[in-house]
C-alpha cells in the first residue's frame, strides 16, 4: 500500500489529478465508481494543508471505521466477535515537525523544526485547531469526550508501551459518519496511531498495539468505556475474528471470506437516533453482566455456561433482577453463535450464516434490550428500522421464510448495529435487490439514511 516515492504537497496534488494513486484507491475504496470523488477528496485535503501549513513534503495516511457483524456486546467480556473494516474513512495529510528521527519503510522525511516543535497540531475539516504538546500526558476530565483527549490519549499509550512518539501538523477529513455506529472515535485512534507508528516507529507498531492504545485512550482520556473490538476492527482490517479471552493478546484472524462473493451487499442505515444521554444504557449493561460474572467469582461473563445460569437462576433472580439474567444469557448464547458464524462464512454456507445473523439481532432485540432507551420509549428509530427492514427484504412486504428459514427473510437479513439504544441498523441484502432497499429505507429515514458498504481489507495504513 505504501508508494516508493515522496512528494510535496504541490507535485503529489499533480500525480492524484492524473490518476497516478488511482489502484491505491481502488484497493481502498474497493467501488470503482467513486475513484473521481476520493481524487477529488484527496486533492482537496493537500490543498486544505498547504493553506494550513505550507507547502512542502507530506505522508498521507488513512485509517477506515467498522461494522459489526456479529458480537453484539461481547467484547467487554471477554467474548467474540465477527467484525469488519469499511470503505468509509479517515485521512489526514501529515507532516512530521523538528524531527530528525522520523522514518518510513521507504525512506527518511525530515520534518521542520521551529516555534511549534514538540507540540501535535491538527485541524479536522473544518473545526477549529488543536494543539497537543508531547510532555502532556495527564489525564484531564475537563477534555472528556473532545479530539484533544483522544490524540493525548494515544500519544501516551506509545509512551507507556515504550514507543517512540514526535509532532506532526496534520490536515483530517472524514468520510466517517459521527455517531453513526461506525466507530468514527476508533478510527481516529486508529489514525493517530499509524501516524505515530510509521513517522516515528518506522511502520512497526502492530494494529493489535495500536488498537490496545486505542481503547485505553478512548477509556481513560476520553472518559468512554468500551471493549476492544472497534479499534480491532479498524486497525487490523478486512472481515475479522476477535477472541478476546486474552484481553492483553487477543486471538486476531482475518477470514479468506467476504459476503460479496455470495451476492449479498452490507447496508448501514441510520435511523436518525441520538447517542446522547446514552452513556447511562450503555454502562448498564457491562455493569449488569458484570454483577452476574461477579455471583460466580468472577469479572466478566466469559467462562460461564448457560447450565450454571440455570442451576442458580433463583438466587440469580432475586440479587440482580430479570434483565440481568437475559443479557447474561445473551452473553454467552452470542458468543457461541459468533464461532458459529465463522464457520458458516469460511465453509461458504451463506445460509447458515445469515439465518445466525438473524438470531443475533432476534437476542439483541429480546434478551440483551439495546434496541431503545427505557428513558425515552417514545422514540425508537431501531424498532422501526428493523420493522422496516423486515417488510422490505420480505416478499411483496410480507413475511418469508426464504431459503433458510427460521428468521431469514427472502433477500436477507437485518440486525441492530453496534451500542445500540439510538443510531444504526444493520442489514446483509441480496445484491439485486440492494438499490431498492437504500431507495425504500432513505424514503423512511431521510435522503442519504442508508448507505451500501464494502469490506475493506486493510485497517490503518500509510498511503504516500
Amino acid at each position: 500500500m505504501v508508494t516508493s516515492q515522496l512528494y510535496n504537497t504541490t507535485e503529489l496534488t499533480e500525480v492524484i489529478g492524473s490518476g497516478g494513486i488511482d489502484n491505491i484507491l481502488k484497493d481502498l475504496y474497493i467501488d470503482k465508481s467513486q475513484l473521481e470523488y476520493q481524487r477529488k477528496r484527496y486533492i482537496n485535503a493537500l490543498n486544505r494543508f498547504t493553506q494550513l501549513y505550507g507547502e512542502g513534503d507530506v505522508l498521507i495516511f488513512s485509517a477506515p471505521g467498522r461494522s459489526e457483524i456479529g458480537g453484539n456486546h461481547t467484547d467487554h467480556q471477554n467474548g467474540k466477535v465477527l467484525a469488519a473494516s469499511i470503505n468509509l474513512d479517515i485521512i489526514a495529510v501529515v507532516r512530521p515537525v523538528n524531527s530528525n528521527e522520523s522514518v518510513s519503510e521507504e525512506g527518511s522525511l525530515s520534518g521542520h523544526s521551529g516555534v511549534n516543535a514538540g507540540i501535535i497540531r491538527i485541524v479536522s475539516d473544518d473545526y477549529p485547531m488543536i494543539q497537543v504538546s508531547l510532555s502532556d500526558t495527564d489525564i484531564n476530565k475537563e477534555e472528556y469526550s473532545t479530539t484533544k483527549a483522544l490524540v493525548k490519549g494515544v500519544t501516551a499509550g506509545f509512551k507507556k508501551n515504550g514507543f517512540k512518539t514526535g509532532a506532526f501538523d496534520a490536515f483530517i477529513t472524514s468520510d466517517v459518519p459521527m455517531g453513526e455506529g461506525l466507530s468514527s472515535s476508533a478510527a481516529f485512534e486508529t489514525l493517530i496511531g499509524t501516524i505515530q507508528s510509521h513517522i516515528y516507529n518506522a511502520g512497526k507498531v502492530s494494529a493489535e498495539d495500536i488498537a490496545v492504545i486505542g481503547q485505553m485512550a478512548e477509556n481513560e482520556y476520553f472518559g468512554k468505556p468500551c471493549g476492544l473490538m472497534d479499534q480491532m476492527a479498524c486497525s487490523v482490517g478486512n472481515m475479522v475474528y476477535i477472541d478476546f479471552n486474552n484481553k492483553e493478546k487477543p486471538i486476531v484472524n482475518k477470514l479468506a471470506a467476504d459476503i460479496k462473493e455470495f451476492g449479498y451487499s452490507l447496508c448501514i442505515t441510520d435511523t436518525k437516533g441520538s447517542h446522547k444521554d446514552l452513556t447511562d444504557d450503555y454502562a448498564a449493561i457491562r455493569q449488569e453482566m458484570n454483577a452476574v460474572a461477579g455471583y460466580f467469582g468472577q469479572e466478566v461473563l466469559r467462562g460461564i455456561t448457560l447450565k450454571d445460569i440455570l442451576d442458580n437462576f433463583k438466587e440469580l433472580q432475586e440479587k440482580f433482577g430479570d434483565r440481568s439474567i437475559l443479557r447474561a444469557v445473551h452473553f454467552i448464547e452470542e458468543n457461541d453463535r459468533v464461532e458459529n458464524e465463522v464457520k458458516a462464512l469460511t465453509s461458504g454456507n451463506i445460509d447458515e450464516f445469515l439465518r445466525l445473523v438473524s438470531k443475533s439481532g432476534d437476542s439483541s432485540y429480546k434478551y440483551l434490550q439495546n434496541i431503545y432507551s427505557t428513558k425515552d420509549t417514545a422514540n425508537q428509530g431501531i424498532s422501526l428500522g428493523l420493522m422496516m427492514s423486515e417488510i422490505f427484504l420480505g416478499d411483496n412486504g410480507s413475511y418469508s421464510s426464504g431459503v433458510c428459514g427460521n428468521g431469514v427473510y427472502s433477500n436477507g437479513v437485518c440486525r441492530v448495529h453496534g451500542g445500540g439504544f439510538a443510531g444504526t441498523i444493520l442489514a446483509i441484502v441480496k445484491d439485486n435487490v440492494v438499490d431498492e432497499y437504500r431507495r425504500n429505507m432513505d424514503k423512511i429515514f431521510g435522503d442519504g439514511a442508508s448507505m451500501i458498504l464494502q469490506i475493506r481489507h486493510c485497517g490503518g495504513v500509510r498511503i504516500i
